[in-house]
């Protein structure tokens, strides 16, 4: 999950195109901290952890528990409007929302379980939560996918062609295409295909964060999304997990090494 921290917090000081739309830029600036974004990583990993084998209602219940607890927690991190009233309601419930923020928070679904299958299914979950729209659950799927194809082997090519034929993104622009044009946009399907693109385009993990910053945006969870999946593909060089370390608090870090521990052997897993 460092992959998708590292792209939020990364991302953060150049959103809303303030980084000029540029790679040439300083990895960590003063506004390098996590947001939402690492906070409902962390929050939809330990739901996972804790309901690996259990049936759909309790991850479901699990993932409502544990989103509203660290959201409550950290309750200044930069939540949207409607999300923030759900962090809060009693009997939050899903509010047909197709915005990236299920794309962004389901890194842990592309590592914890064995097959491309199961860790599809775990990613509808995370997403049908609050974000059933179909477009939210697509969002979800595909980083999940990508990131699960990546960690077990799957070249670029594959990758690309797996999220085109199974979700219908359009991937054939590049990012010198994407570029002029991109906005400040927070659905699923005006940020997935740029994320998964910044990392077909990337040459090692820092290539691929510098990429998907320059786009533009809503870059903090656009590189999110981009991290996610090329720490699947490259990993993440020491030095950068080890700033991502000193801006999370204890108890972040607390899930943060349980979930390095588990992912080693959740693969053992054979769920639905």
């Amino acid at each position: 999950m460092y992959g998708a921290i590292l792209g939020d917090m990364i991302g953060a000081p150049y959103e809303f195109d303030r980084g000029g739309k540029t790679k040439d830029f300083p990895l960590f600036a003063r506004g390098s901290q996590f947001t939402d974004d690492s906070v409902m990583t962390i929050a939809v990993a330990e739901a996972l952890m804790d309901t690996l084998g259990q049936p759909d209602d309790a991850i479901r219940a699990a993932l409502v528990k544990s989103m509203q607890k660290w959201g409550r927690q950290y309750p200044h991190a930069g939540y949207g409007g409607r999300f923030r009233g759900w962090l809060s309601a009693r009997d939050p419930q899903p509010y047909g929302s197709y915005g990236n923020g299920s794309a962004m928070r389901v890194a842990a679904a592309g590592w914890l379980y064995p097959t491309l299958e199961a860790t599809r299914h775990a990613a509808r979950l995370t997403a049908e939560v609050t974000h059933n729209h179909p477009e939210g659950i697509k969002g979800a799927e595909a980083t999940a996918s990508a990131i699960f194809l990546a960690r077990t082997g799957s070249g670029k090519d594959e990758i690309k062609g797996f999220v085109v034929r199974e979700f219908g993104y359009d991937l054939s622009r590049t990012c010198d295409e994407i570029r002029p044009h991109y906005h400040h946009v927070e659905s699923c399907q005006e940020t997935v295909p740029e994320a998964i693109t910044a990392f077909l385009e990337g040459a090692d993990f820092e290539d691929v964060i510098r990429t998907a910053v320059s786009l533009g945006g809503d870059c903090d969870t656009l590189t999110c999304i981009a991290g996610s999946i090329a720490e699947a593909f490259y990993g993440v060089p020491d030095a950068m997990t080890e700033e991502c370390r000193k801006r999370l608090s204890e108890d972040l870090l607390a899930v943060m090494d349980r979930f390095d521990a588990m992912r080693i052997t959740a693969t053992t897993y054979t769920g639905p």
